[in-house]
């Protein structure tokens, strides 16, 4: 490498004296002005623009003139059929026609063989009937009557306003009524009944009934039913009794070994004063309404008969409805 020393004076112009050294290289180089490469740019699209469009004539030359191209023409000759050949089709169309309307009035049921009888009658006595949808009834049958031993225990007892004669009674009414069953014919029905001292019916009121027949049915028992043995006290006997006629229902056996205890006083307001009867003072009701804390309250009777389990069943049953939670807090 070589080093150039180059010296510009111009005192003419007034300029002051530059000197500039610069090294010198060996290798010469070329430079192009940026219009040159321009125009190379320029002229290579242009080349290919044209190589494009002559590419594409080249093409569509080898196709085939679609002028020359034309296809020959269709030709369609109609012949008409002589008019016998066409009076024998039409007689032939119109027969079919009428043979199709003859059977679609009056269809041909082929009649089956005796073969085909017994095998159908023996196929149709081996499928079992269909099941009926009749809904089967409930219904439930009348007690038992009550035994001679039990309307002797009954005329002796004198607890309750005669309370074994009573249920005794119902249930020989009941007795007498026969099978309930589901439907139109169930219902209950409530009688006062008064009984002369002799154990004969003296009056028997309906006071309601839910359904005729079962009304009717329990009048017929009443009047048929067989004597009676006298009543306990030895008076006449006056109570109310439902007659229940239902397919699930007998009414309840009744609880014996409470009824020796004395009634528990009933609710009195010592503030309520009708006006004209005397006034009891609050002291004095108190006294008589609670009971002496040195007596030792009784929970059963001492000398009472055992109850029987269905007895002891019903009455927890009659219980859990009447005091259930379910009942207390507003449900069904």
């Amino acid at each position: 490498m070589l080093t150039v020393t180059v010296v510009s004076d111009f005192p003419a112009l007034g300029m002051p004296k530059i000197q500039s050294t610069q090294p010198f290289h060996s290798t010469p180089r070329f430079y192009m002005p940026e219009a040159r490469i321009s125009f190379l740019v320029a002229l290579a699209l242009s080349l290919g623009a044209h190589a494009g469009l002559l590419a594409l004539w080249a093409v569509k030359a080898q196709l085939p003139d679609p002028a020359s191209a034309v296809s020959e023409p269709l030709q369609v000759s109609l012949m008409s059929a002589p008019a016998q050949q066409r009076e024998a089709v039409s007689k032939a169309v119109r027969a079919e026609a009428s043979r199709i309307a003859k059977l679609r009035a009056n269809p041909v049921i082929p009649s089956p063989s005796d073969a085909e009888d017994e095998e159908h009658v023996r196929v149709t006595a081996s499928i079992p009937p269909a099941p009926t949808s009749e809904k089967q009834l409930a219904s439930m049958p009348a007690p038992p009557a009550p035994t001679a031993e039990e309307w002797v225990q009954a005329s002796t007892y004198t607890l309750k306003n005669s309370k074994r004669y009573r249920y005794n009674w119902g249930q020989q009414v009941r007795s007498m009524m026969g099978t309930a069953v589901e439907g139109v014919q169930q219902g209950l029905v409530r009688f006062r009944i008064e009984i002369a001292p002799d154990g004969k019916l003296a009056k028997a009121d309906v006071l309601w009934s839910t359904s005729e027949p079962v009304e009717k049915l329990a009048l017929q028992a009443i009047r048929s039913m067989p004597p009676l043995p006298p009543t306990p006290t030895g008076k006449p006997l006056v109570f109310e009794k439902t007659i229940a006629f239902l397919p699930f229902e007998t009414g309840w056996p009744p609880i014996y070994k409470y009824d020796c205890l004395p009634d528990p006083p009933s609710f009195h307001n010592a503030f309520a004063w009708n006006g004209s009867s005397p006034r009891r003072t609050s002291q004095a009701h108190q006294e008589n309404a609670s009971p002496s804390r040195s007596d030792t309250p009784q929970t059963e009777c001492p000398d009472s008969v055992p109850d029987s389990i269905e007895a002891e069943e019903k009455d927890m049953e009659r219980q859990f409805k009447e005091w259930g939670a379910a009942r207390l807090n507003g449900g069904d």
